[in-house]
């Protein structure tokens, strides 16, 4: 039995990316590839390629949903005026 999930297209309302308060930054040491970020974004700003998660930063809205999900704690908040 196969297990679909539906996910909104990328970009479907534009690049957001430009108004964010906070940035998702990912330490890939820390993660164990359970992917439930990648799941849960709601913006569809988390990809999987070879195996690890990449944030495309011009559709990251900086919810934090990424990171309060993440049991590991391998993405953290961090202010944009910090970077």
């Amino acid at each position: 039995m196969e297990c679909m999930i539906a996910k909104p297209s990328k970009g479907s309302a534009g690049k957001t990316g430009l108004w964010r308060t906070f940035k998702p930054i990912y330490d890939e040491n820390k993660c164990n590839n359970c992917l439930l970020c990648w799941l849960y974004c709601p913006e569809n700003a988390i990809d999987v390629v070879d195996g690890k998660i990449s944030i495309d930063y011009d559709y990251c809205k900086g919810c934090g949903v990424c990171a309060k999900i993440c049991a590991k704690k391998a993405i953290e908040m961090v202010r944009e005026e910090e970077l």
